[in-house]
């Protein structure tokens, strides 16, 4: 392993913040030679639906990385050596020597896996077989594991299943939300890639192959998945609810409005006296009643309106008090 011409020649592929860490690390790297970036298109965002690049294009053009954005990844002609030569020639290099792969969310064409030298490298925010799939980050949260991790592995065919390299543990703590693992998890993945990839390149370390058995599988998130069912258990709902933020965001339904709820007490209150759903004031703490037991609200936000703590949202919505979410 090599000068300029004799690096690790790497095109990287992703799309969110989650990758960008990893980016960085592979641009600090002294084996290594970022000759490109393939990225989502461009997407509009916001109220004004402005046109928006996806977080690692913005990091690629900080570090003056050569950038292409296909619609469809999976819309190479069938010729894809050919292709990627013509996609090479591009990114000013004639070779792939390996591709690296972080949350990109387009699933990579069977044809593309065996083209670089050392195939493509996956980074998975989970401890696979567990979670194999995109949500994968909020099924730890919402269902109580006590940690969580990230594997990398070699891409094959199918979702997820590919050998793996090496992983990584955490804890998950009583506080995280998606958001907040999702970056424990993305600065982890920067941590062990570059040595993960110098020994699977050096040959010392040897993928092995994962325990379908063992494998359980969870889809995309949409926006209605966030509705919260308030006659589940209270514990079980604030970790829906940490599990939810910041997307697609925990919702309920107030006289015809949503009111997302963002934050709420980690324990549990005692209470079993109120209607399923129904807000209440517990020495003037906003509560809701839940399936068992209640939870105390800290952070709301009614539709339209900015995001309130419970005590300013008591003070504008006392007509609230004894409604119930539904």
């Amino acid at each position: 392993m090599k000068n300029n011409k004799n690096k690790i020649s790497i095109v990287f592929i992703g799309t969110s913040d989650f990758g960008i860490p990893s980016l960085n690390a592979l641009i600090k790297g002294e084996l290594f030679d970022i000759i490109g970036v393939i990225t989502q298109p461009d997407k509009k965002a916001g109220r004004g639906q402005i046109l928006a690049p996806p977080p690692i294009k913005i990091a690629a053009i900080k570090n003056n990385i050569p950038i292409w954005q296909p619609a469809k990844i999976s819309n190479f002609p069938a010729c894809h050596r050919l292709c990627l030569r013509q996609m090479a020639g591009r990114f000013q290099i004639s070779k792939i020597d390996l591709i690296v792969l972080v949350a990109y969310a387009q699933i990579i064409p069977k044809k593309m896996l065996n083209i670089p030298k050392y195939g493509i490298i996956n980074i998975h925010p989970s401890l696979l077989p567990k979670y194999r799939g995109a949500a994968c980050v909020q099924a730890a949260i919402k269902n109580g594991d006590k940690e969580t991790g990230v594997t990398i592995m070699k891409l094959n065919d199918g979702l997820d299943t590919g050998p793996i390299l090496f992983q990584n543990k955490i804890k998950i703590d009583n506080s995280d939300t998606a958001g907040i693992l999702f970056d424990k998890l993305a600065k982890i993945s920067s941590e062990i890639l570059i040595p993960t990839l110098k020994g699977y390149i050096n040959g010392y370390i040897k993928p092995r192959v994962q325990d379908n058995t063992k494998a359980s599988y969870v889809g995309i998130l949409k926006r209605n998945d966030g509705l919260i069912n308030w006659h589940q258990p209270a514990d079980v709902v604030e970790r829906f609810i940490r599990a939810m933020t910041p997307w697609p965001s925990a919702f309920s339904k107030i006289n015809n409005k949503i009111l997302k709820i963002s934050e709420v007490e980690h324990q549990p209150l005692k209470i079993n006296k109120y209607k399923t759903g129904e807000l209440f004031l517990d020495n003037n703490q906003l509560a809701v009643q839940c399936g068992e037991d209640a939870l105390a609200i800290k952070k709301l936000q009614l539709s339209g309106k900015k995001e309130m703590l419970a005590e300013e949202f008591i003070r504008g919505h006392k007509n609230f008090i004894g409604k119930i979410l539904g």
